[in-house]
């Protein structure tokens, strides 16, 4: 078991897209060649995501466009999660202010809901997701509608969104214009990392035991953890190694790969053999010192980070002992 690949020690992937199959309109290096590897190596796919703004057809069509084959019911996004909450709590045809683009109103829709722009309408709920076109006007009308009693509802909180230019505004940082304003935060949050994504993504694919495979620690990995899911860290988007040493418990992954290719390679977890750990040629012993102890061995800067967030993550004060370590904790941009 030790040594199969991660893809077969799973039995459902939970991919995350943005930073992890994509950037914006770039596509990530290794990604569509790993699904596919792991596709062939028997591991059921979807692709779960927290950005609202497009349809499942939508997705389907821009995962095709990098080369992930992917079918619309492998789609799972905060929007579908948000209108399902929305039908479990409103009557058919209830009012729904919607705050974003058109994948949250074709969702909103779908789940027999009637969708309004305006406060004016009477909204029983307000619902708030990503979309490039949103601005104060649709805010407004969202403090409003809130401030007189309708549910409000966020699909999710992430803050910022990965793009080719860089971390962008995301639909959490929207959603705190609404907060301020309103001086409370939304009643209910659909994605992740709260358990209502995780548990539709589960349900949707009937995974027994799925690996959540994510780019963010706070969305993610949180996501993974607070539904007691394994989860993959992959540094192709927003956390950085730096963070993952830092990582309260909430946020640390089970495995971390620099790309999607760790998908496909056996699990790389540090030994701990009650006084020191040790994984290929690093150890961090009791006190927290890392030396590089196989000179034979490559010299694996994921390895150091490993060790290092074994060994930190036990409180430990991490401290390279030598020269490679040194070099390793440098080019991880480690503090």
């Amino acid at each position: 078991m030790a040594n199969q690949p991660l893809c077969q020690q799973y039995d459902v992937g939970l991919f995350d897209l943005d930073g992890v199959i994509y950037a914006g309109d770039n596509a990530i290096d290794h990604a569509a060649q790993s699904v596919d590897r792991a596709v062939k190596e028997g591991l059921r796919v979807a692709f779960v995501t927290n950005n609202a703004a497009r349809t499942p057809e939508q997705v389907r069509d821009k995962l095709r466009g990098f080369s992930v084959e992917a079918q619309i019911d492998q789609i799972i996004s905060s929007a579908l999660v948000a209108a399902d909450i929305l039908k479990q709590r409103l009557a058919p045809g209830a009012k729904v202010l919607v705050v974003g683009a058109e994948g949250l109103r074709s969702a909103v829709r779908d789940a027999g809901l009637s969708v309004v722009d305006s406060a004016d309408d009477h909204p029983e709920a307000v619902v708030q997701g990503y979309g490039p076109e949103v601005g104060w006007p649709q805010l407004a009308e969202a403090v409003v509608a809130a401030r007189a009693g309708a549910l409000y509802v966020a699909t999710n909180m992430d803050s910022t969104l990965p793009s080719a230019r860089g971390i962008l505004p995301g639909n959490g940082a929207l959603i705190q214009a609404v907060v301020t304003a309103l001086g409370r935060q939304p009643d209910l949050v659909a994605g992740k990392p709260d358990r209502a994504m995780q548990t539709s993504s589960v349900q949707r694919t009937g995974a027994k035991k799925p690996l959540v495979i994510g780019d963010r620690l706070d969305t993610d990995i949180e996501g993974a953890v607070n539904s007691a899911c394994d989860s993959l860290l992959v540094f192709t988007g927003v956390s950085t190694p730096a963070d993952v040493l830092a990582a309260p418990p909430e946020h640390r992954p089970t495995h971390m790969s620099a790309d999607l290719r760790g998908l496909n390679e056996p699990a790389r977890l540090p030994v701990h053999d009650g006084q020191s750990w040790t994984l290929g040629g690093w150890c961090a012993t009791a006190d927290g010192k890392i030396n590089r102890i196989d000179r034979a061995a490559d010299i694996d800067s994921l390895d150091y980070l490993r060790v290092a967030c074994a060994a930190s993550w036990s409180g430990l004060d991490v401290t390279p002992d030598d020269e490679d370590a040194k070099a390793a904790h440098s080019a991880l941009k480690l503090k």
